[in-house]
């Protein structure tokens, strides 16, 4: 080990710098007449500061501006005020005018009510976090809008948006009232009402008007409008944007949706709620009491690409007429702001589940009926979400072993009539269409086609839709690690890298590398078979080519798309081709015996065989497409 010495030169120069410092300092030292100079200005600028605050307090705004502290209005003001926005200059001469805030806590929400416009302005989910540990906010920062555009009987068109609203905070039982009402008088006023209840993130909300049907137009439309922006909360924008969309369920249970990866609009009549989805969040408004007569919905979409930064997603708006009644307004609403979670909007009876994306007609109800109760079942008794999905890929891939067992199986016969089949095709080859004739029947007669490998085939694929669907859209996955992923609802990324590459990103998923090698070695292994035994049939594609393709072309596709998708996906597909692998060996090696189905086959030969209607009709044909044929072949011989 080196020793350490003292290094004389260098303590010698601190020493010096030091006492340059000390003279600087020394040298510029203010003089005695300086320092009392100094002590008077500071004295007028304390005196000038306490002038300006007091103007300041006794500054009114003009008539167009509401956000002044207007309460000190004398006569001349109040007539201009009144001028400006007729009875609800009221409101304007209150303490509350300007954004001041109201904060309400419960078990799952902090809220900000702001009173200029009586509505959030900001609402914190306590129990969740985003990708960067920052808690999740559905509005924030002006991200939000909500208005009621109205006419008076005075012929003014006003905003709710531009007056001050006076809040009130009471309990009842142990729910949280929140009261905020834009006043004409004291016993006159429109009121929005929120009544928050202890771990429920529906809040119930009102709009109530009170007093008011002499001031409102009651032959001019009253409009609600509501527009918000979708903060993001993944790693991936681009990847959470396509799972990010306005849903609204109308005309007694029809669901619909505008669309998720371009700008669209919509009219729509008889609206029962509307969802603002930012896939794993979700803000949503409810009719309560009657639908929305007919609502406008937009969307935008804000996400221009996975490399710019952006803080939202879309951007929506609705607006929708509300009914007067008695000259007033009463309008019982509902306000939800949490989990895009299947069991807990399923609670509220409503049919808001319907606003999470399991896929279309029988997808949608393989996912409901059969996989969210069995993922929920299973997640709940076993250590990790991780370990869930293998068990769930395990049972899934047992009840579907029978199709790849149908597979195999004709894939063997196919296999031993392969001699067969080429000598008839040697032997018609001048005749292509009697070629296939005898084909048929060869395959009749063993019991033997193609088409009873592929249907089994297409038997599996709702099953795998439904899956596709189930796992970017579970919300029990969010957040929830395994091995080296630390969120499997979200890439699990092993390497980040210094660029972006377009397509795939700007990191290495681990996941998906895995899955693509499994489906390569599966596709190599079953396709390779396929296309020994599969012959190429005239005026039809080389499937063999064409297979041979697909044998390389699937992985990467794998590798490339799922690279920014839920590790959750790449886990199920990842261990359904190992098992999928595993099940092939086993049924090759030990369950199907070729000589066996060689007897078989032999035995079927020796029975007759009835024909279908479908077999039937393709017999006929192609006994007319021959008999045309040699028609035309002797009209050419004359």
């Amino acid at each position: 080990m080196e020793e350490k010495k003292f290094d004389v030169k260098s303590i010698i120069g601190f020493v010096l710098i030091f006492g340059i410092l000390l003279y600087i300092m020394y040298q510029n030292q203010p003089s005695p007449e300086e320092l009392e100079a100094q002590k008077i200005a500071e004295q007028e600028q304390v005196e000038a500061e306490k002038n300006q605050s007091k103007q300041n307090e006794t500054l009114v705004t003009s008539s167009s501006d509401y956000s002044a502290n207007t309460q000190v209005l004398d006569s001349t003001q109040k007539v201009a005020l009144q001028n400006k926005v007729g009875s609800f200059a009221y409101a304007l001469t209150l303490p509350t005018v300007g954004d001041k805030f109201t904060t309400v806590e419960t078990d799952v929400f902090e809220l900000k009510f702001n009173t200029k416009g009586g509505h959030l302005a900001e609402v914190k989910l306590k129990n969740f976090v985003d990708y960067d540990s920052v808690p999740v906010y559905m509005v924030r920062d002006n991200n939000s809008a909500f208005n009621i555009t109205f006419g008076t009987s005075d012929n003014r068109t006003l905003n709710t948006q531009d007056f001050p609203f006076q809040p009130s905070v009471t309990k009842s039982g142990e729910n949280t009232i929140v009261s905020m009402k834009l006043k004409v008088s004291e016993t006159a006023f429109l009121e929005y009402r929120y009544e928050l209840k202890p771990n429920d993130y529906m809040i119930d909300f009102s709009i109530k008007s009170q007093g008011l049907s002499g001031v409102f137009n009651t032959s001019q439309p009253i409009e609600l409008d509501w527009k918000q922006k979708s903060i993001r909360h993944s790693k991936s924008i681009s990847y959470e944007n396509r799972y990010t969309r306005l849903t609204y369920m109308y005309d007694d249970g029809k669901v619909d949706k505008l669309s998720q990866a371009s700008d669209d609009d919509e009219t729509v009549d008889d609206v029962e709620w509307l969802s603002y989805r930012q896939h794993f969040f979700s803000s949503i408004l409810v009719a309560n009491d009657s639908p929305f007569k007919k609502v406008a919905v937009t969307s935008l979409d804000l996400v221009e690409d996975e490399e710019i930064d952006t803080l939202f997603t879309k951007l929506y708006t609705s607006k929708m007429p509300l009914a007067f009644n008695g000259g007033e307004l009463n309008q019982n609403l509902g306000l939800y702001y949490g989990p895009t979670d299947n069991a807990t909007l399923k609670d509220y009876d409503k049919g808001l589940e319907e606003s999470i994306p399991f896929g279309w007609g029988i997808f949608g109800w393989i996912n409901k009926i059969l996989f969210i109760p069995l993922f929920g079942f299973l997640s709940q008794h076993l250590p990790s979400y991780g370990i869930a999905i293998i068990v769930m890929t395990i049972l899934v891939k047992i009840v579907l072993s029978f199709v790849q067992y149908k597979q195999f199986l004709s894939q063997a016969k196919m296999k031993i009539l392969k001699p067969e089949l080429d000598a008839v095709r040697e032997k018609y080859k001048d005749n292509k269409l009697k070629a296939q004739q005898e084909t048929m029947a060869i395959q009749s007669r063993a019991g033997a086609s193609p088409l009873s490998g592929c249907l089994p085939g297409l038997m599996q694929i709702p099953v795998f839709y439904a899956l596709f669907m189930f796992f970017p859209t579970a919300f029990e996955l969010r957040q929830k690690g395994f091995l080296w992923a630390d969120d499997l609802s979200s890439y699990d990324s092993v390497l980040d890298l210094p660029f972006h590459i377009p397509l795939y990103g700007d990191h290495v998923a681990l996941f998906p590398i895995l899955a693509a090698i499994a489906i390569f070695f599966y596709m190599k292994m079953t396709t390779g078979q396929q296309m020994a035994t599969q012959p190429t049939q005239e005026g039809m594609p080389d499937m063999a080519k064409m297979m041979k393709y697909m044998i390389y072309f699937s992985p990467i596709l794998m590798l490339v798309f799922f690279n920014n998708y839920a590790s959750g996906l790449s886990l199920y597909y990842f261990i359904s081709n190992l098992i999928s692998i595993g099940i092939m060996l086993v049924i090759k090696n030990y369950i199907i015996d070729e000589d066996k189905v060689l007897a078989k086959i032999e035995v079927s030969k020796t029975k007759p065989k009835k024909q279908n209607k479908f077999q039937k009709k393709m017999a006929e044909m192609m006994e007319q497409a021959e008999q045309q044929k040699q028609v035309q072949q002797k009209g050419k011989k004359k």
